[in-house]
């Protein structure tokens, strides 16, 4: 079936005069700050743009070669390349890329990195475009200021239904034929059925917009179905692309989440983290592992400030803060509570966050009778957070999969102690006794054990808690991480 379909769109490509080869694994050209893909129809591939009906706007046919030399903020960049820039063109004025960033849900409570990212970049002279697969997780009038401004400004894809996407595909047609039959060919190649031919109209909305807006390359976070829109933008418009790779849902199954394509049709990379990285390049050429640049998230250290009651409350208070659901093991958390306020601890936990587990969670807490010492908070927003971090004596979150959590950073830059898991990336944010303390996933008696070493020393948790903020204030702060992505823009594209 897969083999007549890819036949009938041969046929269809020849009727537009576009030569084809057999459906082989795509390949990129070396040079992939362009935006010819090589693959399944290399020939019209290696034309270009010029197949096109339409240019793309000046602006974005020349801000490639506008900044691929230029520093940023007069520091050198971070990130390698394969051939350094001279000297002496550093000294030209900054140009900052106009590019457009595609998230699946946006703003969201769980993914308020996203919008600080984005804002910083802005402030170091980025100009950035906001595109939304699905809708904001709240009504607008819950949305805080900051997250109201940015629904405003955001293209959301699937807000209008069926009819724009079908005027996307007609658009797309008459502009562009060859970019829509590659397009379309490179997602037949692709599989996975009727799914994946509605990313590809979703990608024909999302290159629609780019051009018209002027953006030249597309930026997307996480490397699920958002950077498979994004990879088919890449594969149908004169774009590139990029994506940053957090995992570590992804890593379970490269085949499915198409992996391996989405590296090659990209022009680089991010990693949050070395172990994110080092899953990248276990099923990436090593030739190619320079494309993986480790990129980290960040905090704002000044909004996320320490908090210090003048008098110690009598019940400590312990706060854990994530989505509900089985991977951030909320209940392992409630199985170590109930063990301590078995053992006579007085201690109150508040869980921060909503999900699909929340009926089990409060079915635990019912069958143990320990609802009078735990509040659901829910899904809240970013003040409300802080809110509560301010009141908090002990973070927790005994994640069993992560990628780096920023709510653990949010919680040591206010210089709350922090116990989580020794999984992927957490290690490398916090060192166990040092910034803070780390035990096995799943194991309920070391969980309870660390809990009990803080509640029951009030010094440690001052002094792991100082030494917290001092590692998120050298390692993750936000802004000198959006720093350093904007280094790697400028110097990648």
């Amino acid at each position: 079936m897969k083999k007549f379909a890819l036949s009938q769109l041969n046929q269809r490509l020849r009727q537009w005069n576009v030569p084809t080869t057999p459906a082989v694994g795509p390949q990129l050209t070396p040079d992939r700050r362009t935006a010819v893909r090589s693959g399944p129809i290399p020939f019209a591939l290696a034309k270009g743009v010029a197949d096109e009906a339409q240019e793309p706007p000046d602006a974005a046919r020349h801000i490639a070669g506008a900044t691929r030399s230029a520093g940023f903020g007069g520091v050198a960049c971070a990130c390698s390349l394969k051939k350094a820039a001279p000297v002496a063109t550093r000294e030209r004025p900054r140009a900052t890329v106009p590019m457009a960033y595609l998230l699946s849900r946006y703003p969201a409570c769980s993914h308020t990195f996203l919008l600080n990212e984005i804002q910083a970049l802005r402030q170091l002279g980025f100009e950035i475009v906001t595109a939304s697969i699905n809708p904001s997780d709240r009504p607008s009038p819950e949305l805080e200021e900051a997250e109201r401004r940015e629904e405003e400004k955001t293209f959301y894809v699937k807000r209008g239904g069926f009819g724009p996407a079908l005027r996307a595909l007609v658009s797309a047609l008459v502009q562009r034929p060859a970019g829509v039959f590659r397009g379309l060919y490179f997602t037949a190649w692709l599989g996975g059925g009727g799914v994946r031919f509605f990313y590809f109209l979703e990608a024909l909305m999302v290159g629609n917009w780019m051009l018209r807006h002027g953006r030249s390359h597309l930026h997307a976070h996480f490397g699920g179905p958002v950077a498979s829109v994004a990879m088919i933008v890449a594969r149908t418009f004169p774009v590139t692309m990029s994506f940053t790779v957090h995992g570590p849902d992804e890593f379970y199954d490269v085949e499915k989440f198409c992996l391996r394509q989405k590296i090659q049709t990209a022009s680089f990379v991010c990693c949050i983290s070395s172990y994110a990285r080092s899953q990248l390049m276990m099923f990436t050429p090593a030739a190619e592992w320079d494309k993986l640049l480790v990129s980290r998230l960040g905090v704002d250290c000044e909004k996320f400030s320490p908090f210090h009651r003048l008098v110690a409350a009598e019940c400590v208070e312990i706060v854990c803060v994530g989505r509900l659901v089985p991977a951030k093991g909320q209940h392992i958390l409630l199985a170590a509570v109930g063990r301590l306020l078995d053992g006579g601890r007085n201690i109150r936990l508040r869980l921060v966050g909503d999900g699909p587990e929340r009926g089990n969670l409060e079915a635990m807490v019912a069958e143990h009778g320990i609802g009078g010492r735990i509040v659901f908070e829910g899904a809240v927003g970013a003040s409300r957070v802080r809110t509560i971090l301010a009141g908090a004596d002990i973070f927790a979150l005994p994640s069993f999969a992560e990628g780096i959590p920023v709510a653990l950073m949010e919680a040591m830059a206010m210089e709350i102690p922090c116990v989580s898991t020794t999984i992927t990336g957490i290690p490398e944010l916090i060192r166990h006794g040092v910034d803070g303390l780390l035990v096995a996933p799943c194991e309920v008696g070391q969980l309870t054990a660390a809990l009990v070493r803080l509640i029951d020393d009030p010094d440690q948790r001052r002094r792991l808690g100082m030494a917290g903020r001092r590692r998120v204030a050298e390692e993750f702060d936000l802004q000198r991480n959006a720093k350093k992505l904007g280094e790697i823009f400028q110097c990648r594209l």
